[in-house]
């Protein structure tokens, strides 16, 4: 199992920061590369520019809870949320999985 993990591109886990605008107000977020990535794609999935999705997101967040806190690991959860939905289970945990619903019969 550790060489699934220990065997990953270190582009993915290197982190990067970004200065951007959210909802007109200039910060700078510091993620793993493989986030940012993620985060791309579900942007470009919603049909929006990168800042526009933080933006959205952001303002929802702030709508339901009062306040942001922590909103990077806010977009890591999300990154995390939105992978497990999308991808489907890596082949070496797919006999795994099946024997644990198997087993829940």
């Amino acid at each position: 199992m550790c060489h699934l993990f220990a065997h990953q591109p270190q582009r993915d886990y290197e982190s990067q920061t970004r200065s951007l605008r959210i909802d007109g107000h200039c910060t700078s977020i510091r993620l793993e590369i493989a986030f940012w990535d993620t985060l791309e794609e579900i942007a470009a999935r919603e049909s929006m520019s990168l800042g526009k999705f933080l933006t959205t997101l952001y303002n929802e967040v702030l709508d339901h809870h009062g306040e942001v806190n922590n909103f990077a690991s806010l977009l890591r959860c999300s990154c995390l949320i939105y992978r497990s939905r999308n991808m489907a289970p890596v082949q070496e945990f797919k006999s795994a999985v099946t024997a644990i619903l198997d087993a829940a019969e």
